[in-house]
């Protein structure tokens, strides 16, 4: 399987690394398209975060509109944008794709291809939840970069990997977490 993960300038950081992590984790994943926004590097850099380094990794600008992701005959099977600012949701909502994680986002809605966005961001405004409604209308998938704390985690790491696991699940890659119940 191959996905595009998209990091934007939203702090969390923590919830990419943990996400690509998991996806490298699964022998199913071939290729990671990774994309950062112009400000993201900083924002990693700012929370102390690393991105895991795989040869499967395939980094591309996001200027780049000539990078496979910019377009559905590439076939990705899915995209997390992890984590996600409002202002990428509400610009993907419009169809306002200027940029390769926008463009990138709309040819999964377009392909009818899975879609997940990572939010991070909180309160939330009316604009941005009608924005969150029309991408969800169109087939995208809100998770909100909201923990679990079914499991008990013992740490940050285990608590925002609970996201992770559920990024990592709603793309359809089978790795094994916590369940409730089981």
């Amino acid at each position: 399987m191959r996905f595009v993960v998209a990091i934007t300038a939203a702090s969390g950081a923590i919830y990419a690394r943990l996400t690509i992590e998991r996806l490298l984790a699964s022998p199913c994943v071939s290729e990671i398209a990774l994309v950062c926004s112009r400000h993201a590097r900083e924002v990693m850099a700012h929370e102390g975060v690393s991105l895991p380094v795989d040869g499967r990794i395939r980094e591309y600008a996001n200027d780049d509109m000539f990078a496979p992701p910019a377009s559905g005959s590439a076939r990705y099977d899915g995209m997390a944008v992890v984590p996600s600012t409002v202002g990428t949701v509400g610009r993907v909502a419009a169809g306002t794709a200027q940029s390769l994680i926008e463009r990138a986002a709309d040819v999964m809605l377009k392909e009818r291809r899975r879609l997940v966005f990572v939010v991070r961001e909180t309160p939330l405004s009316l604009i941005h939840l009608r924005n969150m409604a029309a991408l969800t209308e169109a087939g995208a998938v809100i998770l909100p970069a909201s923990p679990s704390f079914y499991a008990a985690p013992q740490g940050v790491e285990e608590l925002c990997g609970t996201v992770a696991d559920r990024a990592a699940a709603l793309l359809g890659v089978d790795i094994s977490r916590y369940e409730w119940g089981k």
